[in-house]
């Protein structure tokens, strides 16, 4: 891993321009969170001036004249004053607290609904994982991206308004004058004198954020390291927690693994690591250098405050006044410089988002209606069809030539890498042909409506997902859902006895991370629910990738003997490794090399001793049946 990295700072030019589209994209979508930040900066900015004031006041009248009226009046105004803010703050706080309680989910949404709008094609490049992956590894490990602009932009509106606050109250600390009498303190009147005091004082506020956001720059420019030590952390840290793991880190002792990476002193984040060795180096330097320059700013202004009180240029309540006012100003000035920044560090992270968010689509969205047929008479033709990943030399499909109808059963078999999920891809247009074209009822499928196309298709595929849900929710991919539909689907898909066991019915969460009372379902069982699901879309071409990979014989051959009742009249489409389970289709096609180079019946192709097919069919039948070993 590269340590120094060559990422470079954003121009001030573009750090505002950046900003001001999140800002304007907030603005659009949730006008809530950028209102409710807004009030509760301005109000926890200016109330404390209120505070001050009202003390300072205080104690002027304890020092000077004593009228108890008039500090029975003070007194008053001052706990009535703190109650209302106090009131007041708690009413933005909760309008705050609303606004922003989804922030986080917000804003993983929005990624998650831009991979869902993303070409297929796109999104399944390594490329466009990795850049996810980065964006969420910023966001998890350094906490820049979004998060960051938006908790800067807190402190930015808090930062100036305590400027504010802070120039109403401070002006007349320069304005006020040394009376003549105090010949020494004289100087203290001096323009000259007063504008060398802010400009020591502005140029210490100036450096001390300086300072800090140059040993800050260190961790944003080294994010790449970061967030591999991250990765490598989250991983092995973790990975003991998970109980599909539980069996193996017994069985193998991986704990002692995991316990080598966790334990190396020279990684990430160990004391011998890369960043212990910036923080004993410049970093450490910066920013004890920034503190310490603080610290000097803050006793400079103690004794410019002490000297002029003590000339008599004002009286000890308006001293505590100002020293309060002006450490509050000094302090506001320094954080809207450091933020400002910070905000220029983090704006590349806020970028790189933005580039992801901008990943242009590049396939054709055709606007054609797809015809809705009661007979669900549709015919696909793949025409002299070629594709080879993007980035590749090699075709994984090459004159891909085939007409199917709906209504028949087509088996697609082949050695690994021969182009079978390749062949499916296309036809659900997950990816688009490089060469040829793909025909449903004679028109090219670019032409038809997206969204509508891909209606047509419903898929199992040997890798799916099934979110941590109610049952039912899962069958039907939604919250509201036919229940009697959604059981049929089951009981097709032979799940039926086993739902009736299940506590809850539908109601059932299928596994215990959410609820309690969820039950944790078998491979075997998922892979029903998974085909149950495919079967309530109810579209006209069902493709099933290793349908039954994770049954039991004895489910698997009900499947299989039910399979005609399940498919009904669509299409059935069926990919699988296991030639025995490819008798009852009315077609098989052959793959290898990118090739059908057979197509036939099974008893056909089985019949041809010269054939791949049988090849394969003999592979696996020895296994089987003693007789085939000769």
């Amino acid at each position: 891993m590269k340590r120094n990295s060559d990422k470079k700072l954003s121009s001030w030019g573009e750090t505002w321009s950046v900003s001001a589209r999140l800002v304007g994209m907030l603005y659009t979508q949730r006008p809530g969170i950028l209102v409710s930040r807004l009030l509760k900066s301005l109000w926890g900015s200016l109330t404390p001036y209120a505070g001050i004031l009202l003390s300072a006041m205080i104690i002027e009248e304890l020092a000077g004249s004593r009228d108890p009226g008039k500090l029975l009046f003070l007194v008053l105004v001052s706990l009535s004053s703190a109650a209302l803010i106090s009131l007041t703050g708690a009413l933005i706080d909760r309008f705050y607290n609303i606004e922003n309680a989804d922030y986080f989910y917000y804003v993983r949404k929005m990624l998650g609904d831009k991979m869902m709008d993303m070409d297929f094609c796109i999104e399944d490049e390594t490329e466009t994982r990795n850049h996810l992956s980065t964006i969420l590894q910023n966001t998890n490990g350094g906490g820049w991206g979004m998060h960051k602009f938006f908790y800067l932009l807190d402190r930015m509106l808090s930062d100036l308004f305590t400027l504010l606050g802070g120039i109403a109250l401070t002006v007349t600390l320069f304005t006020s004058r040394v009376p003549d009498s105090a010949v020494d303190m004289a100087f203290l009147n001096s323009p000259l004198f007063l504008l060398l005091i802010l400009a020591v004082m502005l140029a210490v506020i100036i450096v001390s954020p300086m300072l800090s956001n140059k040993a800050e720059s260190y961790f944003a420019l080294n994010s790449n390291v970061h967030n591999l030590g991250n990765r490598l952390f989250g991983h092995y840290g973790f990975l003991g927690h998970f109980n599909e793991n539980a069996a193996d880190m017994r069985m193998y002792r991986q704990d002692i693994l995991c316990w080598k990476y966790s334990s190396d002193k020279e990684s990430t984040f160990q004391s011998k690591g890369y960043f212990s060795k910036l923080a004993r180096g410049p970093v450490g330097f910066y920013a004890a250098a920034s503190s310490a320059v603080s610290v000097l700013l803050t006793g400079a202004i103690y004794v410019f405050v002490c000297l002029k009180a003590w000339a008599g240029a004002f009286g000890v309540g308006m001293m505590t006044q100002y020293i309060s006012s002006i450490i509050r100003f000094t302090q506001g000035l320094s954080s809207l410089i450091t933020d400002t920044g910070q905000l220029r560090i983090n704006n590349s992270f806020v970028k790189y988002i933005f580039d992801f968010l901008d990943k242009p689509n590049v396939m054709y969205l055709g606007s054609m209606t797809v015809e809705k047929r009661n007979d669900r008479q549709y015919e696909v033709e793949f025409r002299d069809v070629s594709f080879r990943y993007p980035g590749s030399e090699q075709y994984a499909l090459r004159h891909v030539n085939r007409k199917f109808h709906v209504g028949q059963r087509l088996a697609v078999v082949g050695p690994n890498g021969s182009g079978k999920t390749t062949f499916i891809k296309l036809l659900c247009r997950l990816y688009d042909p490089t060469e040829g074209v793909i025909l449903l009822n004679g028109f090219d499928i670019r032409k038809y409506n997206y969204q509508e196309y891909l209606s047509l298709f419903s898929m199992v595929f040997q890798d799916f997902a099934l979110p941590t849900l109610p049952l039912g929710e899962n069958v039907a991919a939604s919250a509201g859902y036919d229940r009697e539909l959604a059981k049929s689907c089951l009981v097709k898909a032979g799940f039926g006895a086993r739902l009736e066991e299940l506590p809850d019915g539908l109601d059932t969460y299928i596994t215990k991370n959410l609820e309690p009372e969820g039950v944790d379902m078998s491979g075997g069982e998922r892979q029903k629910i998974a085909l149950a699901r495919a079967l309530y879309k109810d579209s006209p071409f069902i493709v099933l990738d290793e349908p039954t990979a994770a049954l039991d014989p004895m489910a698997e051959a009900e499947i299989y003997s039910k399979f005609n009742e399940i498919i009904e009249d669509k299409t059935a489409i069926y990919i699988s490794h296991r030639l025995s389970s490819c008798k009852f289709c009315d077609e098989i096609l052959v793959f290898d090399k990118g090739n059908i180079i057979q197509q036939g019946s099974h008893e056909n192709l089985v019949a041809d001793s010269e054939g791949k097919y049988y090849e394969l069919w003999h592979a696996q039948a020895q296994y089987y049946d003693p007789e085939q070993t000769a």
